[in-house]
């Protein structure tokens, strides 16, 4: 098990329980960890927390854990926690970064500049060259290649990396557990990328690719990188989704432009309408993200905190009465915290609070942008 000089063995068992429980979500868990200290004491404080939204809790069982911790062994895959000095460091910059991931490879790729090369899976000939010269020509000037492992060209910009020779690398994020290949076509590149460059998954082992786990990876893809640059992509495509991420992280969004006749070129043309860098050469990605001294240039906002520090000195006396006024406020509508801080006449502790005990009950919905809405 990878973990920080400071990380003991059951504090880090502790982490991976907490976040296998339950409703504890990536920000929930970042919010318990500063509130409580340490995973062990946010584990016993759960059942608590969630009896005062009205509802019984079970923490995730510890048997499953250790059958986690060896089913993750036994991949060749180690855990790389969120406070790890190898944790890809643009990653821990967004919101909800993932607190534990499963990674087989070299943690060092992540730490190296990153770009995002994406793309459709039902890639046109053409697309697929480009996504394979643009990705070799990247590895050259020294940027790690990131994508998602799907066909198309996806996969194309793993190869191109990976084929720039010594310097060439490449990371790769997948949607299930780090023991399983999909699409099973890429099984062999999968296992080079762990070989020869960093493989990433955030669910547990054994967890199939389900479609809701796409646009998590997807977060994480654009998370990874400086820029994300789209090749090919049909409008409503998850490439799409990666790159408007990427906007909304401050980072660069790039786009190669094609021929209006084909559908697989209309995301492209209107990322690149929509404010998205038009971009013809390895060269232009390269200019876009350097600085004039080749140094990468900072795109990103400096790590924005999950938790409001007042939250971890909220006394537990005045949280258990806010839990109900606040789930009053609530619809399935998506709304501000701000606003519920406003609405409710309470302190940001106080209803930061309460929203912690409804989402742990289950009664409540984390959205982008710090907002929040009734299950």
């Amino acid at each position: 098990m990878s973990m920080g000089a400071a990380l003991s063995q059951d504090e880090a068992f502790a982490r991976i329980r907490l976040l296998r429980s339950p409703n504890i979500g990536p920000v929930t868990y970042a919010q318990l960890l500063a509130r409580f200290g340490e995973a062990r004491a946010a584990i016993e404080a759960l059942p608590d927390l969630a009896g005062r939204a009205g509802k019984p809790y079970a923490a995730a069982a510890p048997e499953r854990i250790h059958d986690e911790i060896a089913a993750v062994r036994k991949a060749g895959a180690r855990y790389l926690f969120h406070d790890s000095p190898d944790y890809p460091p643009l990653l821990a910059a967004i919101e909800g970064a993932p607190p534990v991931l499963t990674v087989r490879g070299h943690s060092a790729w992540a730490q190296r500049p990153c770009v995002a090369v994406v793309g459709a899976r039902n890639a046109s000939a053409g697309a697929v060259k480009l996504a394979r010269d643009f990705a070799h020509g990247l590895a050259e000037a020294g940027f790690t290649v990131v994508s998602g492992l799907a066909r198309g060209i996806d996969g194309a910009a793993h190869e191109g990396a990976l084929g720039a020779g010594e310097g060439g690398s490449t990371i790769g994020v997948i949607a299930s557990g780090i023991d399983l290949a999909y699409p099973p076509e890429h099984a062999r590149l999968q296992e080079r990328i762990a070989q020869e460059g960093l493989l990433i998954a955030e669910q547990p082992p054994g967890t199939e690719p389900l479609a809701r786990h796409f646009p998590t990876r997807n977060r994480i893809i654009a998370g990874l990188a400086a820029g994300t640059l789209v090749v090919e992509a049909a409008p409503k495509s998850g490439s799409l989704i990666t790159a408007r991420l990427a906007g909304e992280m401050g980072r660069e969004v790039m786009a190669i432009p094609g021929s209006p006749l084909d559908a697989r070129s209309h995301g492209c043309n209107q990322l690149i309408r929509d404010g998205a860098v038009l971009v013809q050469s390895p060269q232009d990605v390269i200019e876009l993200l350097t600085g004039f001294d080749g140094a990468l240039r900072s795109v990103f906002p400096a790590p924005v905190p999950d938790t409001p520090p007042e939250l971890a000195a909220m006394p537990e006396h005045e949280a258990g009465q806010e839990a109900a006024g606040i789930a009053d406020l609530l619809t399935s509508a998506p709304v501000a915290v701000d606003e519920l801080i406003r609405q409710s006449g309470t302190s940001a502790a106080s209803v930061q609070l309460a929203l912690l005990e409804l989402e742990i009950a289950g009664r409540l919905v984390r959205h982008a942008g710090g907002k929040v809405s009734s299950l």
